[in-house]
């Protein structure tokens, strides 16, 4: 019977130790600044390379790549991983369409100061938004894009304004669905902090937005782009190529979606 309660006292223990690890250390495990296994790529754009001031006297290294007025721009949001050159090889492709882009790291990337978090991350890329503007760049005439945990932050925005619109890329349904998927034995929903609930906040979305996830995703399944496609309202476009990954190849398909869609904006 002691050996019972030992191996039960010992379990409960175990638990709490874990429990109590997951809780103060979680951002170490959703937040991978120094990652840097993706796609490497020669750069074949135009570029400047800025400083966007943002909150709590943090500065983002970004880079701007302007064409002309007549263009919308895009703002890019990248994932919770690498850092501005590991989306080179996206940006080049990017650059053959009729767009001006953005694209920032987050607090804690790129050599940036500070720490990741998610209500942090919304402030850096509402930043993003107001040095835009101080360039004459309306709301309305910027689509925004998000990668990854980038289209929890890109939702973020469009809920709030209305901008030309929105590109989701391998988009989730919230944090703690993406939680319970890794940890199914911990209690996420109390436990975690950042939570980009973009469920919620799609149906609050009243930009034309246009969702990609490949349905061989391995990292969020593809049933949440499916979920979000159902919830946001129109006008709306997806593309669900059959064998992509999460890090979606910018085939000759994707690349006539995303003119498509731009085509579209007014």
């Amino acid at each position: 019977m002691k050996l019972f309660y030992y191996t039960l006292f010992f379990i409960i223990i175990s638990y709490l130790v874990v429990f109590l690890f997951m809780f103060f250390f979680q951002r170490t495990f959703m937040y991978h600044p120094n990652v840097n296994s993706y796609n490497l790529a020669p750069i074949r754009f135009t570029y400047e390379k800025v400083k966007i001031p943002s909150e709590n006297n943090i500065t983002l290294e970004s880079w701007y790549s302007f064409k002309s007025n007549q263009n919308k721009t895009l703002v890019f949001f990248h994932g919770n991983a690498g850092n501005l050159n590991n989306r080179i090889y996206k940006l080049n492709e990017l650059d053959k369409l009729d767009l001006n882009f953005l694209i920032i790291s987050w607090r804690g990337f790129s050599g940036n100061a500070g720490k990741p978090t998610e209500q942090g991350l919304y402030q850096d890329a509402a930043s993003a938004i107001r040095w835009l503007e101080t360039k004459n760049i309306k709301k309305t005439d910027i689509i925004l894009y998000g990668e990854s945990l980038g289209t929890g932050i890109a939702l973020e925005l469009a809920k709030k304004d209305i901008y030309a619109g929105v590109i989701l890329e391998s988009p989730y349904t919230s944090m703690v669905e993406m939680a319970k998927k890794f940890y199914p034995y911990l209690p996420v929903s109390i436990l975690l902090r950042d939570r980009y609930q973009s469920i919620k906040k799609i149906k609050m979305n009243k930009s034309p937005i246009l969702i990609m996830h490949g349905q061989m995703d391995t990292l969020v399944p593809f049933y949440m782009g499916e979920q979000l496609y159902a919830e946001a309202s129109q006008p709306k476009q997806s593309y669900f190529p059959k064998f992509d990954n999460h890090m979606m190849q910018y085939t000759s398909e994707l690349l006539t979606a995303l003119k498509n869609f731009i085509g579209s904006l007014k």
